[in-house]
């Protein structure tokens, strides 16, 4: 069995050791990115729902830039909303921003009631680039 190899963005990493998960695994051709969430620099929620949502795609873009990806690599979008019918009119514009134009990736949005403080989270799975 082939070990996990973990990607971290840098600077993040007590992060992530302290609640024991990786911000990504390096599996064969694909990147499977952990979910990210709007966190300031302490771990808190960013409280501005636009501005959390935009260091929640800016956190995404440091774990993929760590793995010498970027949104061009992203093959699948999963995202997590507390009050989805109310907040996509603020996501979408921030979303089309950071993943451009088509083509565009696969994407699944999932209603959820707690995101441990947070109000919306993103993962996604990329191919790492030169691996057809």
């Amino acid at each position: 069995m082939t070990r996990r190899d973990a990607i971290f963005p840098a600077g993040r990493q007590a992060l992530y050791e302290n609640h024991r998960y990786s911000a990504a695994i390096r599996s064969g051709d694909l990147l499977f990115v952990s979910g990210q969430v709007g966190s300031r620099e302490d771990g808190s929620p960013e409280p501005d729902f636009a501005a959390q949502v935009q260091l929640a795609f800016d956190n995404l873009k440091a774990v993929l830039k760590a793995a010498g990806c970027t949104f061009d690599d992203v093959v699948d979008v999963t995202t997590f909303h507390t009050d989805p019918e109310k907040q996509f009119a603020t996501i979408i514009p921030i979303r089309e921003k950071e993943i451009g134009a088509a083509p565009y990736p696969n994407w699944t949005a999932v209603g959820v009631n707690w995101l441990a403080g947070f109000d919306f989270e993103i993962k996604v799975i990329a191919r790492l680039p030169g691996t057809a």
